[in-house]
């Protein structure tokens, strides 16, 4: 079995990490801490078009992972409504290729959700987001950005509360550290509406170093910056590998308070 390795998105994270209920199976996995050792031209550019998600080896999720309750924040003035359900949301849009996968799961004993909605949505690799329902300051009037729905989608998670979409790192905009919103419903009821990050380092890495961002100036917020990241925001950060042939692999498990 070929050894891989997950790096932890957070600075404090293993030290917070509990034990998990015996239903998830012990893997072998190396689970390191922010040791980024990536160049930004390690990986591929250009979008998702050389990259098909059923070809990419399965998500590696933490073999111990916090069943604890993932923290509510807002919506914000960038959803829009009737998002496709579909795996690829980029839309043939460029970028560094990321396989992003969640578990979901019920917080009080890290049993998994099966059949929960999530849906995400972030920018694109520019920090401009998509839709004609978004509010301005999130399009910034981009006529290409306004016409399509890029960035966002739907999937229902399986037996074991995973799902999974094929996009791209998201950019940075001004005043915030680069996110993705989710919104998760079961049975019809919305359960939670939060937002997950990045590590700053490897934010620093791709921003500085692969091709399809570099071009921007640097970003005005940090993680330690921005006022709308939890103040306990250990368990709102993905966890990440880098995958044969140039694509990120982020991971994370979402829990349900009820």
């Amino acid at each position: 079995m070929k050894r891989r390795t997950l790096v932890l998105g957070g600075a404090t994270i293993v030290a917070s990490s509990v034990a998990a209920a015996a239903f998830w199976p012990r893997r072998h996995i190396v689970v390191a801490a922010r040791t980024f050792d990536w160049k930004g031209t390690d990986f591929l550019s250009g979008g998702t078009r050389s990259v098909a998600l059923e070809k990419l080896p399965a998500p590696l999720f933490r073999t111990r992972p916090n069943c604890v309750a993932t923290v509510a924040q807002t919506l914000g003035p960038c959803h829009v409504n009737d998002i496709p359900a579909r795996q690829d949301v980029t839309e043939g849009k460029p970028g560094l290729p990321l396989r992003l996968a969640v578990r979901i799961v019920h917080a009080a004993d890290c049993r998994p959700v099966e059949n929960a909605d999530i849906e995400i949505w972030h920018t694109d690799h520019r920090g401009i987001y998509s839709g004609r329902e978004a509010a301005n300051m999130c399009t910034l009037d981009d006529a290409e950005a306004i016409s399509g729905l890029a960035f966002r989608g739907r999937q229902l998670t399986d037996a074991v509360g995973q799902a999974s979409f094929l996009t791209i790192y998201p950019g940075w905009y001004k005043g915030r550290t680069p996110h993705v919103h989710c919104r998760i419903l079961v049975e019809g009821k919305e359960l939670l509406v939060s937002q997950i990050y990045f590590d700053d380092a490897l934010s620093d890495i791709v921003y500085g170093g692969h091709p399809d961002y570099r071009q921007r100036p640097p970003r005005d917020t940090r993680n330690d910056e921005d006022g709308l990241i939890p103040q306990d925001a250990v368990d709102h950060f993905f966890d990440f590998e880098k995958l044969d042939g140039g694509a990120l692999s982020a991971t994370i498990a979402i829990g349900l308070s009820s």
